[in-house]
């Protein structure tokens, strides 16, 4: 059983346990020999390390390791906490316990997916893509993967069931924010929010770290969502084409720009609000985790290299206000009622 965690190792401490062995580099020392720069990761984070002998050895060893065990010490290094390793083991998967190395979303799963089904019922009307949505919902196996994929390796909702996640706070959004403007067609709309990232469920291997399959470098979710979603039009009778071209037009633009990795610019109303919609969610959630995570003072984080600035975190020192819980808000607002719903208490 795993007893020591990345987020509870303190500067001073002996580290004895298993990890994933997140990534691993040949570096060079002052006096031209190798080293070893590694981080190991589990559910609770991830931390640097450095194995100062036998690079060449073990580098070759290391390769094709999941999970290790390290035996070695905390130190304050240039800022940051790192482990300098003095023996490191490839340890096989059998008798470990997954859910201590990949971290999970606190919610219900199963309820947030009924939750999600449920709203684009009761919300969609165009009969050809509440098919399209039928279509999906039916198939168990995609089922499966999207109510565990993550959605994304590092910045927002990384972590299982973080794709189901993402999704329906953006299907809410749509709800709230959509309806603010004349002449938007909500169905789309919805249906963008729904399909946009389905690709991820593909994209990303998550057996025991959540990194980048195959697939998902040479094609990336955006290629394999609309491959999806192809298959599954191919199987509806008379899908319109014109219909078909603006739902995979959603999910092709939808991350606003070619820097960002969309093929083709948002060119409907509704895809450059669900580009909006989908960077609102993910920058909210990933600020908010770097708010919880992250304090250096009692009231400000630590440096966040991509937003380039410090979060304030309140004058006690704590994360600002969490959004209303699940269970929380009135009904009418989007969340389901019932304590079912989400088992923590740490909003959305």
């Amino acid at each position: 059983m795993k007893k020591q965690f990345v987020d509870t190792i303190k500067a001073g401490d002996s580290v004895e346990d298993v990890f994933v062995l997140y990534e691993c580099s040949v570096a060079t020392k002052k006096d031209g020999n190798p080293f070893l720069n590694i981080t190991l990761s589990d559910r609770t984070g991830r931390i640097k390390g450095v194995i100062w002998e036998n690079a060449d050895q073990l580098s070759s060893v290391l390769a094709a390791a999941d999970f290790v065990r390290i035996n070695g010490s905390a130190s304050q290094y240039m800022g940051n906490l790192q482990l300098t390793i003095r023996q490191v083991e490839i340890t096989t998967p059998e008798g470990i316990d997954a859910a201590d190395f990949i971290p999970a979303t606190t919610r219900n799963i199963d309820a947030m997916f009924e939750k999600l089904v449920e709203l684009v019922r009761n919300k969609m009307k165009n009969p050809h893509l509440l098919g399209l949505m039928d279509a999906f919902f039916a198939d168990e196996k995609f089922v499966r993967g999207f109510k565990i994929a993550p959605a994304a390796k590092k910045m927002h909702h990384a972590y299982l069931g973080g794709l189901l996640e993402h999704t329906l706070s953006m299907a809410i959004l749509v709800e709230r924010l959509g309806g603010h403007y004349s002449g938007i067609d909500m169905d789309m709309l919805l249906a963008g929010a729904v399909l946009h990232d389905i690709g991820k469920i593909r994209e990303f291997d998550y057996s025991c770290r959540i990194d980048y399959s195959d697939e998902g470098r040479f094609l990336s979710h955006i290629l394999i969502g609309c491959e999806m979603i192809a298959e599954k039009i191919r199987k509806l009778p008379d899908f319109p084409e014109e219909l078909s071209l603006l739902v995979k037009h959603m999910v092709v633009s939808h991350h606003g720009t070619r820097e960002f990795g969309s093929p083709e610019l948002p060119k409907t109303i509704e895809a450059v609000l669900l580009n909006h919609i989908d960077d609102i969610d993910a920058k909210m959630n990933g600020i908010r985790d770097f708010i919880a995570k992250k304090g250096l003072h009692r009231s400000w984080t630590s440096y966040h290299n991509m937003y380039g600035r410090h979060f304030y975190r309140g004058r006690d020192g704590e994360s600002p206000e969490p959004m209303p819980q699940n269970g929380e808000e009135p009904a009418e607002a989007g969340w389901p009622d019932g304590e079912e719903y989400n088992q923590d208490k740490s909003g959305i």
